[in-house]
């Protein structure tokens, strides 16, 4: 008998591909992408003007940074950068990448001007990121000259958010209790996820607005708080289907995006930024897995399976779930309305995809047949009239994925002392490089598009 998961998978899949060729006519290139970052004051580059290399640096280092708080990978923003610089007449120019530092040398015929900044203390919100890739298009194409590019960056980073703080939160509670449902967790599960989610994402969007450097202790407590409700409950008998409780309220903090990207990196020859990528995604597993496990020193484990999957709620329940969790995180990331739809066809694909993988394929190589499938499908929507960036519509996808999961339980388990821990770590390993090598085929599509997506 025919698996009812697969045939739903086989059909949106399906259709999704018939939306999106039907939709072909109305596809459009990066130019047209270019002119809609154009405003009132926005003047081009004039193609017979003197080079002006301090403008360039200065606009060059603007974007770059922004494009480091938004998530590209250190290769994209290089290349955009030489562009950007390209097009303003320095075609020599040298680009330096790292997870939080630009370096910039603005070189041309009788020109040069170097300089370095920090950068990637504040993340942008995903409304802030698909007009920062409009920006970026713009000013690659010449459409906006340094002086313009520097004041759309400007105004990007002051965009208030498009959706309340009560409606963000309430977003995020709805993202949990879906992942929970995607994680296999019970009713009770779903329902503790949802209201763990109300603490986190108010703590979330506190966070928001302090220095980074209260992160990691912001992290650990999250963590810490989660873990220390999980666990009372566990003992007090309400069984292992509330253990998906545990991952889906951190789901935002889980550093799948920064492991996925730093393994990237490393496979196309970016050492330092991808070490350093791989390092800080390791920290904050540890961080997580800190505030769990001293959670456990005070509550007391029970034994249990942390990869048991309880029974699912039924066949038609994890793509309502997966629905669902796309308007929550579509509301708390601030996706621009005009592209929910687009977001939430994407996700679709990318769960299918994922569903059909495992079958097929098993679960680990699975993450490789939906990063595959993505990345493309992304670059597609991206050229929709109304369609999100690229990155605006797979991160949500990525983390519908989960693969730091895996990662935050083998660490635990290391920290407690079980050595088993070893096998869940080297599963997050194996997955991370799945989706690398996912990201990398399907990037064979996309950039030829002019679309990349990390």
């Amino acid at each position: 008998m025919v698996d009812v998961s697969l045939l739903v998978a086989g059909a949106v899949l399906l259709a999704g591909i018939v939306i999106l060729v039907a939709l072909r006519g109305r596809r459009r290139g990066i130019d047209a992408t270019a002119e809609s970052a154009v405003t009132t004051g926005s003047i081009p580059v004039m193609p017979d003007r003197e080079p002006d290399s301090a403008a360039t640096l200065a606009a060059t280092e603007a974007v770059g940074d922004a494009m480091i708080d938004a998530g590209f990978s250190g290769t994209t923003v290089r290349r955009a950068l030489e562009d950007i610089a390209g097009v303003n007449g320095l075609p020599s120019s040298q680009v330096l990448v790292f997870p939080t530092a630009l370096l910039v040398s603005a070189r041309g015929e009788g020109h040069h001007r170097t300089g370095a900044i920090t950068s990637g203390e504040r993340r942008l919100l995903l409304s802030q990121v698909d007009e920062l890739q409009r920006t970026v298009d713009a000013a690659r194409k010449g459409v906006l000259d340094p002086d313009s590019t520097i004041r759309r960056v400007r105004d990007i980073r002051e965009m208030a958010p498009p959706y309340g703080r009560v409606l963000r939160v309430l977003g995020y509670v709805a993202l949990c209790g879906a992942l929970a449902v995607l994680l296999g967790s019970s009713w009770i599960g779903v329902a503790l996820s949802a209201g763990l989610g109300i603490i986190v994402g108010t703590v979330l969007l506190v966070a928001e607005r302090l220095p980074s450097g209260y992160g990691a202790l912001l992290t650990v407590g999250m963590a810490f708080v989660v873990a220390l409700a999980v666990f009372l409950l566990l003992r007090a008998g309400l069984g292992s289907g509330i253990l998906a409780a545990l991952i889906a309220p951190l789901v935002v903090l889980l550093p799948g995006v920064l492991l996925t990207t730093a393994a990237l990196e490393l496979s196309m020859g970016q050492m330092i930024s991808g070490a350093g990528r791989l390092a800080a995604g390791g920290w904050q597993l540890v961080l997580l897995a800190a505030g769990i496990v001293t959670a456990g020193a005070i509550a007391g484990v029970p034994d249990f399976d942390f990869t048991e999957n309880p029974e699912a709620l039924g066949p038609a329940a994890p793509w309502i779930a997966v629905l669902v969790f796309g308007v929550g995180i579509a509301v708390h990331q601030c996706v621009p309305r005009r592209s929910i739809l687009w977001m939430l066809l994407v996700l679709t694909m990318a769960y299918a995809a994922q569903v059909l993988g495992a079958a097929l394929v098993g679960g680990v190589l699975s993450a490789f047949v939906g990063a595959l499938v993505v990345v493309p499908v992304t670059a597609l929507v991206a050229q929709q009239p109304r369609g999100p960036a690229a990155l605006v519509s797979f991160m949500p996808a990525f983390w519908l994925l989960v693969p730091g999961a895996l990662g935050l339980v083998g660490v635990t388990d290391l920290l407690t002392g079980d050595t088993s821990g070893l096998d869940s770590i080297v599963a997050t390993l194996s997955t991370m490089v799945a989706i690398a090598l996912g990201v990398l085929a399907g990037s064979v599509v996309s950039n030829r598009m002019e679309r990349p997506v990390l």
